[in-house]
């Protein structure tokens, strides 16, 4: 098998994941979530059985590493940045909008920020997500449908 270096990996994919864990848990505990998915995946590099699809290996230790965070801090709604931080990332501008992500049920609010902040097709959400891809296709439709509602 032929794995490539992972810092060269982790170069690819980190600005993806970081996206992905802002909408997951909030600007605050991004870094430290993607901080734990990189350890998490460093410790177990070596021992992979395939080298097929690395990012949604990734995608699916930063899935874990949110849900883990969400579940230890009873999903508290993450505050937007304050004005002395450095710049967000373009899609994560409308505090609004991502709080009201957040807010989503976790299967929602994860099939939408693969979807629109990993962007991610659906056969990879539902890698991530361990189901099939009309139900992650369905659940990134039902969290916008509920957004939608929220902004009528």
């Amino acid at each position: 098998m032929n794995l490539p270096p992972f810092q060269r990996l982790v170069d690819e994919h980190a600005p993806a994941l970081h996206r992905f864990l802002c909408g997951m848990v909030g600007l605050d505990a991004a870094d430290d979530c993607l901080q734990e998915t990189l350890l998490a995946a460093l410790r177990s590099y070596e021992g992979l059985r395939h080298d097929g699809n690395l990012r949604g290996w990734l995608f699916t230790i930063a899935r874990r590493k949110g849900i883990d965070h969400v579940r230890r801090y009873a999903r508290e709604i993450p505050s937007p940045a304050p004005p002395d931080r450095p710049a967000q990332p373009e899609a994560l501008r409308d505090a609004d909008l991502w709080n009201r992500v957040a807010g989503l049920p976790t299967k929602q609010r994860t099939a939408v920020t693969l979807r629109y902040l990993g962007d991610m097709p659906y056969a990879d959400i539902a890698s991530v997500m361990s189901i099939s891809a009309p139900a992650a296709r369905q659940n990134v439709r039902a969290g916008l449908a509920s957004l939608r509602k929220d902004f009528t």
